[in-house]
């Protein structure tokens, strides 16, 4: 037979919320909502890592693709580095989340790159050439390669 958890989750999770503010913890499915809660916090840095890749991937496409460049992928590059900033805003404990994934994003991000610009791979540096600084920071947008800086 299923559980409650399992037969209809919403109103699983109603009747845990209402077992916790009524104070009746006992009665909690003690296993179900620890997984959940877990899964809040997977979920949470998940975004973090994703939104860090999507910035790493325009701030390629800006450097390697000047001709091409465009008020969407500038407002891309604003919206994901807002969406990280108020993601650590609202848990201070994932501040050092995006840096600690940096380099793993960095390598999925020259490959989206190069997909989505049809450039070789070999295009893009293999290491970052950005710093943690530099991405998060809301002023920068990358030299062209050999370039002037542009801003």
């Amino acid at each position: 037979m299923l559980s409650a958890y399992d037969q209809d989750f919403h109103a699983w999770a109603t009747e845990q919320a209402g077992l916790v503010r009524s104070g009746r913890l006992t009665q909690l499915d003690q296993e179900n909502v620890a997984e959940e809660l877990e899964g809040l916090a997977r979920r949470d840095r998940r975004e973090i890592a994703s939104r860090l890749g999507v910035l790493l991937m325009h701030l390629l496409k800006w450097v390697y693709q000047p001709k091409a460049r465009s008020n969407s992928w500038k407002a891309m590059i604003v919206e994901q580095r807002q969406s990280i900033f108020k993601l650590v805003e609202e848990s201070p404990s994932l501040n050092s989340y995006p840096e600690q994934v940096l380099d793993k994003e960095y390598a999925l991000a020259r490959d989206r790159a190069a997909a989505e610009t049809g450039l070789s791979v070999e295009t893009f540096p293999r290491w970052r050439p950005f710093s943690i600084e530099q991405v998060l920071d809301s002023e920068y947008l990358p030299d062209e390669p050999g370039g002037e800086r542009l801003f």
